[in-house]
């Protein structure tokens, strides 16, 4: 990103918008407010310091930016993210902001804390212009958070930058991002970032029996790639597979969407973004465990190869799949990635994908579905999902509805026998088949991968779920 960011112990001389938190209440106040602030006139216009309030105000011949966190014992580091993302908006004609962190009396680690003010900072100056034909350049060119730790900032700066990479490549036209596009930039990831990297082209995937990525592929001209990433640090003591679905543009195949489903089906890739976005991190912040990103890339199209309802599969572990619609197209191709992560013997395994529109239904746009085969692992994730502000919510995995799933001619078909109904936990028991006994944990982020308009540090378009989440995770990850 284009914004610098940096921790100072106080005020830069150059500073054009001072950003003062302030919690909520009749006289509202921070721990530490600067200086000597006087409030009385924020007071008297209204201001009371409710979270996403804000009051342009002059403090010490400085225009500065009352920004409201809420309540002091309701303030979570996502209020932070928050409050981040307001200097940001208010700050579009500013050279230099500035945030008061030390004005928050933070109950949170001051590393952590940093963090989220740049995060939110970064990812609230977000924009995607590649193909704005008078796009204007944004005048911020730097952003301190006072009193914050340099470490923490540093890190939400490399965090913000994954993010706007994930970001990037979910808004990039499907015609641009193709699969065959996808491998070049995870190559380019991994070439500048140290990590080693192996892609299967189409006859490799047919060789390496991944039928059910070779399958969805076979409607389109454009080539499927199989994406291997591997980071390995020295002394590592585990290993995580995190496995991202990459359709680069969804029609559904034959079982062709309506028009106005297509709209945004170039978001289909998000899952894959969110692991390119995790693995280009991964050296800077240098977890002690060995992480496997595995990427399932192709278009879902209705060319004269397209596979039909009815057609069987074969996954790369031997079972096969009747394929009984087409538009039921990740999980087919996730069966494939997950199966490569049993072989490689990980301790535990991810997957992160625009699974399905029943998870949307169920839960809204802003929360991703979380289905598992293991409490610790889901602990963990969860966990990291809290401290990184991204929303989920457990589903479960009943054994009774396994039989939902099962084919009169192949050892499972792709949907469920129940009309639709439980969609998203159909999807789940799906997968459910390709991890064996290892640990994992599913991640249906149909509705948090897209922002339908701009709501703080997230802006329209792809949000680059998932990824903050698993950077955290793989940082703090413990065999489960």
């Amino acid at each position: 990103m284009s914004i610098s960011i940096s921790a100072m112990p106080d005020v830069p001389e150059d500073c054009e918008l001072l950003g003062i938190p302030f919690y909520k209440g009749p006289d509202p106040a921070g721990a530490t407010l600067p200086g000597d602030l006087d409030i009385s006139w924020l007071v008297a216009r209204g201001f009371e310091g409710k979270a996403g309030e804000t009051q342009v105000f002059k403090f010490d011949d400085t225009t500065a930016l009352a920004i409201g966190l809420g309540e002091a014992n309701e303030v979570t580091l996502d209020s932070l993210r928050r409050a981040g993302a307001a200097l940001s908006k208010a700050a579009s004609k500013s050279r230099v902001a500035a945030f008061v962190l030390g004005a928050t009396g933070s109950p949170f680690d001051a590393a952590a804390a940093s963090q989220a003010v740049a995060e939110g900072a970064l990812l609230g100056a977000y924009e995607f212009m590649e193909y704005k034909s008078a796009a204007k350049t944004p005048a911020t060119e730097r952003v301190v958070v006072v009193g914050g730790d340099a470490g923490g900032v540093q890190r939400g700066a490399t965090v913000a930058s994954a993010v706007a990479m994930a970001r990037d490549l979910v808004n990039s036209p499907p015609s641009v991002m193709t699969p065959r596009r996808i491998a070049e930039v995870a190559g380019e990831v991994a070439q500048q970032n140290g990590l080693d990297i192996t892609v299967l082209d189409e006859h490799a995937i047919e060789a390496e029996r991944l039928g059910g990525l070779r399958g969805v592929s076979l409607g389109s001209d454009e080539p499927p790639r199989f994406i291997e990433m591997t980071y390995e640090p020295e002394g590592f003591e585990s290993t995580i597979a995190l496995v991202g679905k990459g359709i680069t543009f969804d029609s559904g195949g034959l079982s062709l969407k309506p028009a106005d489903g297509m709209m945004t089906m170039k978001t289909d890739m998000s899952g894959a973004a969110a692991v390119i976005g995790v693995m280009s991190t991964l050296p800077a912040l240098a977890p002690k465990v060995k992480v496997i990103g595995l990427i399932c890339a192709t278009e879902n199209l209705p060319g004269p190869k397209a596979i039909k309802p009815g057609d069987v599969l074969r996954a790369r572990n031997g079972k096969t799949m009747e394929v009984l619609n087409t538009d039921a197209e990740g999980r087919l191709v996730l069966a494939d990635g997950l199966s490569l992560a049993v072989e490689a013997g990980v301790d535990a395994i991810v997957d992160v994908a625009t699974l399905t529109g029943a998870c949307v239904v169920a839960l809204g746009p802003d929360i991703a579905g979380l289905m598992t085969n293991n409490d610790g692992l889901r602990g963990q994730v969860q966990a990291a999902a809290e401290r990184s502000g991204e929303s989920l919510w457990h589903l479960p995995l009943p054994k009774q509805y396994r039989k939902h799933i099962d084919s009169e001619i192949a050892d499972i078909k792709n949907i469920g026998a129940s009309k639709g109904a439980g969609g998203a936990i159909t999807a789940g028991l799906f997968l459910q088949e390709f991890v064996a006994d290892t640990p994992w944990v599913h991640l249906d982020i149909a509705g948090p991968a897209r922002a339908d308009s701009d709501d703080g540090y997230v802006k329209k378009g792809g949000s680059g779920f998932g990824v903050r989440t698993l950077i955290d995770l793989v940082g703090t990850f413990q065999k489960p």
